[in-house]
């Protein structure tokens, strides 16, 4: 049986979510990317709320586009809001995206931000 992208896409993240898992102390940092935008939130799971989010929609004036830079400058935004929340280190949830490119970019500048994985 074939499987498209989507279903693909989808058993990685249910296998990576089996393991991952964000407490107050270390949140997980989650990523999602769309066609025209990135957003990257730090979850706990234990209680089930978000303790911060961005997105490069929110960054609209200050870039142009939808690139690595773009992301790489969420990842460095959310670090900035992590720190002043108290929050030193993370767990990276990929959300079943190949760790590569823009990914791959807000991760670094996630971690250039000062959050430890």
């Amino acid at each position: 049986m074939a499987t498209t992208k989507q279903d693909r896409r989808q058993r990685v993240k249910y296998s990576i979510r089996s393991k991952v898992s964000g407490t107050a102390e270390r949140p997980r940092l989650s990523v999602f990317r769309s066609n025209k935008a990135i957003y990257a939130q730090l979850i706990d799971d234990v209680q089930g709320r978000t303790l911060v989010s961005v997105s490069s929609q929110e960054l609209k004036s200050e870039v142009n586009g939808f690139t690595v830079e773009t992301a790489k400058l969420v990842g460095q935004r959310l670090a900035e809001k992590a720190t002043a929340g108290n929050i030193n280190a993370v767990v990276f949830d990929r959300n079943g995206y190949l760790y590569h490119g823009k990914v791959k970019a807000l991760a670094d500048g996630a971690r250039e931000g000062g959050l430890k994985f």
